[in-house]
């Protein structure tokens, strides 16, 4: 059913479908455990033989229902919530990589995913090469070696808005022998579906659009169900050789295109917990029923603010890939030809002092850590997420020193034109 339903279709009604008698409203299974009549039956449950519930650590039926939503969404085989975005980029990693192995990832992506894969992950044995996601092939095929397990980018790198060529990179990865996992937060399912240009796992910050009202910390993982495991066993043992921790489970053997999400929960969610709460996932659905509405104004008023932006003297650049002359326009005409996400980035002649003064001056944006939501927001990112950097590694990350990141809200755009004007001012 959900594979003949459109994009807006399925924001609204996928993912549950109630039965006769049964709530119209997905309902909140607020409950940690799940009753059993016979001690045979959770034991199936316990060796993966059949599927259920007995414990929301591992899988819960609000939350599986919001996942087959956004599975669908992206039109994948499997998917999980994870509690965050962060979250779910470690598990997608995790559940392919372990130490000794090796990781290739663009290196404009959001701060904490850096850090992530630089810092967290090289404590867990796990080497990470941050390649310049516009390089050509040749060079990017350099920063393979014969350990590397995945490759990583964002399909609109935060906050540096750079359009990942999702086709080259997958060709590369595919080349090697690894899946292409995708971070698709910002342009979401509506805008992008990497898994039609040959990426294989999908992650999202469902905290961002997702949401949309910046109530729910939460995070997902979709698998395309695309990548031949088998064919490439020997690098991915925890995935076709035995499961001692499950008597022996082979997972593509045992669960075919389900092998990557069945083993991301059944082992990482099962030893780590970070699971999205019921509640949090009931809210998460709330929003991913007018995401089809939304994405699109978020992306009209951006490109309106940008023009605006562009037109000013005291702006010295403006990053914008929906915006014509956009360093990214073709790529994201390629991949997002109905738009691309709500994010701007933009710095003034001036400096970080310039920044300081202009964010301190607005009324309807408010200087917030959080991004993409319904309201208009503006952060000042080497100040704030990627603090933790030092101004060369900033540039590395396509961050430069003065930007300022403004996520541009649904209200009325002319109301947040003018705020932008005052606090420009003269």
């Amino acid at each position: 059913m959900n594979q003949m339903m459109s994009q807006d279709t399925l924001c609204v009604q996928g993912g549950w479908q109630p039965k006769n008698g049964e709530p119209r409203v997905l309902p909140i299974y607020q409950s940690t455990t799940f009753k059993y009549e016979t001690s045979e039956q959770m034991g199936r449950l316990f060796d993966l033989e059949e599927s259920g519930y007995f414990y929301t650590r591992l899988a819960n039926p609000t939350n599986d229902a919001v996942a087959a939503k956004i599975c669908a969404l992206e039109g994948g085989a499997a998917a999980m919530l994870t509690s965050s975005g962060q979250a779910a980029n470690m598990y997608a990693l995790l559940n392919i990589c372990s130490a000794g192995d090796h990781v290739v990832s663009s290196a404009t992506i959001y701060g904490g995913t850096s850090n992530l894969l630089t810092v967290t992950l090289k404590r867990f044995g796990i080497s990470c090469t941050l390649v310049d996601p516009d390089a050509d092939e040749e060079e990017l095929e350099q920063a393979f070696r014969p350990n590397t397990r995945a490759v990583f980018g964002e399909t609109i790198a935060n906050p540096a808005l750079v359009v990942l060529d999702i086709e080259k990179f997958a060709r590369i990865a595919h080349n090697h022998g690894v899946p292409l996992i995708v971070d698709n937060t910002f342009a979401t399912p509506i805008n992008c579906r990497p898994f039609q240009w040959g990426a294989d796992i999908v992650t999202h910050s469902t905290t961002k659009y997702m949401d949309g009202h910046a109530m729910c910390v939460g995070g997902c993982i979709v698998d395309s169900g695309n990548f031949d495991w088998e064919a490439h066993k020997d690098k991915y043992p925890g995935l076709t050789t035995p499961d001692e921790s499950y008597h022996g489970v082979i997972y593509t053997q045992k669960f075919g295109k389900g092998a990557y999400i069945t083993k991301a929960t059944a082992q990482l969610m099962r030893d780590m917990g970070s699971i999205q709460s019921p509640q949090n996932a009931f809210l998460l659905n709330v929003g991913l029923e007018t995401l089809h509405l939304r994405v699109p104004r978020h992306c009209e008023n951006a490109k309106r603010v940008a023009e605006f932006l562009k037109a000013r003297a005291d702006v010295d650049w403006v990053c914008y890939p929906g915006l014509e002359g956009d360093k990214y326009y073709d790529l994201a005409m390629k991949y997002m030809p109905k738009g691309t996400c709500g994010v701007i980035s933009f710095g003034l002649k001036g400096g970080r002092e310039a920044a300081a003064r202009f964010m301190d001056r607005l009324k309807l944006a408010a200087i917030v850590t959080h991004v993409a939501d319904a309201r208009t927001s503006v952060l000042h990112p080497a100040s704030h997420t990627h603090r933790q950097l030092n101004d060369e590694q900033l540039r590395e990350a396509g961050v430069d020193p003065s930007m300022i990141r403004l996520s541009v809200g649904i209200e009325e755009v002319k109301d947040i034109i003018q705020d932008l004007e005052e606090a420009l001012g003269e």
